[in-house]
C-alpha cells in the first residue's frame, strides 16, 4: 500500500494527481508545514530533504515530486512511453518544469506574496522569467495537443504548477495555447481529484493568515 505524505502546494498535487490518473490507492498523510512537520525525525527518515511530497511504498521510500512521478509511471506501465525517444521526450519536459517553471513560479511567490519586503526589481525578474517559460509553453502547444505526445506526466507536472499562475501575480492573457492546454488538463476528473488533495480547491482560505504562516518557513 502507498502512502502519500503532501500538503497543498504545486509539487504535493503534482504526486496526488498522478496516483489518481494511476488509480492507484493510497492513503493519505497531510503534514502541517506550518510547524515545521516535515523536518521532524521521523518524516526525514522518509525524505532527508525535509520536503514534500513523499510516498511509501510498503516499505520503499521515494521522495522528490519528479522521481515520485517517474517511479509511479515505471510501476504502473503509464504516463510514461517504454520506447527511448518517447521517453526521452517527457522527461525532457518534466525536467523543464522542475528546473525552471517551480524554481522561477516558486521564487515569484515568495518576493510577490510572501515576503515581507516588496523588492520590485526581483519580483519583476521572477515573474518575467516565468512568462518566458510560459511563452515557450505556448508555442510548442501550438503544434501539440499535449507536451510530449499522448498525455503523460509531464503535462501532471507542468499544468500542477502553471494553472496556480494567478498567485505568482501573473496572467496568461495572449497565450491562447497555454490556455487550452490548462483547460484541456483541468477539466480530467482525475486531475480534479488530486487537485483536491489534502484539500479542496474551492476552501475558503484566510489569505492573510496563510502569508503569515508562509512567512514562518523564510526563516
Amino acid at each position: 500500500m502507498i502512502t502519500l505524505y503532501t500538503a497543498a502546494t504545486p509539487n504535493g498535487w503534482k504526486a496526488s494527481i498522478t496516483l489518481e490518473e494511476l488509480a492507484l490507492p493510497y492513503t493519505l498523510h497531510t503534514l502541517d508545514m506550518s510547524v515545521q512537520e516535515q523536518k521532524e525525525p521521523w518524516f526525514l527518515k522518509i525524505n532527508p530533504n525535509g520536503r514534500i511530497p513523499a510516498i511509501m511504498d510498503d516499505d520503499f521510500a521515494v521522495f522528490e515530486s519528479g522521481a515520485i512521478m517517474m517511479y509511479l509511471a515505471d510501476k504502473t506501465g503509464k504516463l510514461m512511453p517504454t520506447d527511448a525517444k518517447g521517453r526521452s521526450t517527457v522527461v525532457q519536459w518534466l525536467m523543464f518544469q522542475m528546473g525552471g517553471v517551480g524554481p522561477m513560479m516558486g521564487q515569484a511567490n515568495v518576493f510577490f506574496r510572501y515576503f515581507p519586503e516588496k523588492i520590485q526589481p526581483v519580483i519583476d525578474r521572477y515573474q518575467r522569467e516565468a512568462l518566458r517559460l510560459f511563452g515557450v509553453l505556448d508555442s510548442h502547444l501550438a503544434h501539440h495537443e499535449y507536451l510530449a505526445g499522448d498525455y503523460s506526466i509531464a503535462d501532471i507536472a507542468n499544468w500542477s504548477w502553471v494553472h496556480s499562475y494567478a498567485w505568482s501575480g501573473l496572467n496568461i492573457d495572449g497565450l491562447d495555447h497555454l490556455g487550452r492546454w490548462l483547460k484541456l488538463v483541468g477539466e480530467r476528473d482525475a486531475v480534479k481529484r488530486g487537485r483536491d488533495v489534502p484539500v479542496p480547491r474551492d476552501t475558503v482560505i484566510d489569505e492573510k493568515k496563510f502569508v503569515e504562516r508562509a512567512r514562518t518557513l523564510l526563516a
